[in-house]
């Protein structure tokens, strides 16, 4: 697991002290300002169902909630945020997910349209030295399980605009994903929720089954 490889010991602490692996889970993030944080309920059961099924993970198929400035951050290898509209971190909450990130965790940011004026100067209060980078389609994201050779798949047409894969890469390595102008998260959702086609959805899943593999099997 690239987790496990680049972790400071606190967290292998947490996680190896489970004899029972299926314990591991991911969390959704619970932020303040206003925006749906809890927005796409049936997308991280269904991504982790679609992972444990197609790639080999045991991740717990029960979802947790926590919140930027909680210390309970560090119990969860990947944290996932998502929403539509406003997001706000105090400096307590940006300092706790910037040790959180540089300690071995993981953030995927998922625009479910109308975040990204938002979340970019939030999350230059956790990194005001970094920048969001486009990723290349090289980048091994694009490339774990299912090859993804023109980048993220547009899930949504919102916009009529491309759909791009940005990172925060620090000291090297990729502590925060976020994908714009592609609304994964909704095509995680349950088929009947948006109505997106099998085709679609499924390129959702394997792009996020992409982001799983990454963060836990490298």
């Amino acid at each position: 697991m690239r987790f496990f490889k680049i972790i400071i010991p606190i967290f292998l602490i947490i996680l190896l002290s489970s004899a029972d692996k299926s314990n591991i889970q991911i969390a959704l993030v619970k932020y303040n300002g206003g925006g749906d944080w809890y927005a796409n309920p049936t997308s991280l059961p269904n991504l982790v169902n679609f992972c444990n099924s197609n790639i080999g993970t045991t991740i717990s198929t029960s979802i947790a909630t926590v919140e930027v400035g909680s210390k309970q951050l560090i119990n969860y290898p990947m944290i996932h945020l998502t929403g539509h509209g406003n997001v706000v971190f105090s400096t307590q909450e940006a300092d706790n997910l910037r040790n959180y990130l540089i300690s071995g965790g993981f953030l995927h940011i998922s625009d479910n349209y109308g975040m990204d004026k938002f979340i970019r100067p939030q999350m230059k209060k956790v990194f005001p030295d970094h920048e969001f980078v486009e990723l290349p389609f090289s980048h091994k994201i694009y490339h774990q399980k299912y090859n993804f050779n023109n980048g993220l798949p547009k899930i949504h047409e919102h916009n009529d605009n491309t759909p791009i894969g940005y990172g925060i890469i620090y000291e090297g390595r990729l502590v925060c994903f976020y994908d714009y102008e592609c609304d994964l998260g909704d095509g995680w959702e349950d088929a009947d929720v948006h109505n997106d086609s099998a085709n679609k959805r499924k390129q959702a899943l394997q792009m996020g089954a992409n982001i799983i593999s990454y963060v836990f099997l490298n």
